[in-house]
C-alpha cells in the first residue's frame, strides 16, 4: 500500500472524500499502463531520481512496489501522490510537516482533524506569502511606471 490508497464510497451517505482521493489531473501516462520505472516517473513529474529515492527514504513515498529484480515500479496512485506532494512543496510546507502528513494519511480516517489543521496552517502561510508578493508587485509596478514616465520626459 502506498500513502495514497483510497476506497470508493459505498453508500450515498458516505463522508466527503479526502482531497487526496479526488480525481487528480491526468498525467501524460500511456493509456492502460499502471507500472512505471523510476526514469519514466522522472519524465512524468520533473522530479529527479535522487529526489524520488530521498522521498522514499524519509517516508514520503513508502512501499513503492518492486519488480522481481528489485527495480522500483511506481503505480498511478504513486504519481497522484507525487503530484500532491509537489503542490505541498510549492506552498513552502516544511519537509517534516509533509512527512507528518504522510504518516497521518497512513494512520487512517481518525487523523482527519490533525491533517486538516496541518493544511490550514499551510494555507495561512500561503495567504501571507501571497500578500507579501502582492505588496512586492505593487512596489515593482510603481518603479516601472516611474522609469517609464521619466524615460519619456528626458
Amino acid at each position: 500500500m502506498t500513502v495514497m490508497q483510497t476506497t470508493p464510497a459505498a453508500t450515498e451517505h458516505a463522508t466527503p472524500a479526502d482531497i487526496c482521493s479526488a480525481p487528480p489531473r491526468r498525467h501524460p501516462r500511456p493509456d492502460g499502463q499502471d507500472r512505471y520505472t523510476i526514469s519514466e516517473v522522472v519524465a512524468f513529474t520533473g522530479l529527479t531520481a535522487h529526489t524520488l529515492r530521498w522521498y522514499e527514504r524519509i517516508g514520503l513515498m513508502p512501499h513503492v512496489d518492486r519488480s522481481h529484480t528489485g527495480q522500483r515500479r511506481y503505480r498511478n496512485r504513486d504519481l497522484d501522490w507525487l503530484d500532491f506532494v509537489t503542490k505541498l512543496r510549492l506552498t513552502g510546507m516544511p519537509v517534516a510537516d509533509m512527512v507528518r502528513y504522510a504518516e497521518l494519511v497512513r494512520e487512517g480516517e481518525d487523523t482527519y482533524a490533525e491533517r486538516q489543521a496541518l493544511l490550514e496552517s499551510t494555507r495561512r502561510d500561503v495567504l501571507n506569502r501571497i500578500a507579501e508578493l502582492r505588496d512586492t508587485l505593487a512596489v515593482l509596478d510603481r518603479k516601472i511606471s516611474f522609469y517609464a514616465t521619466e524615460g519619456t520626459t528626458r
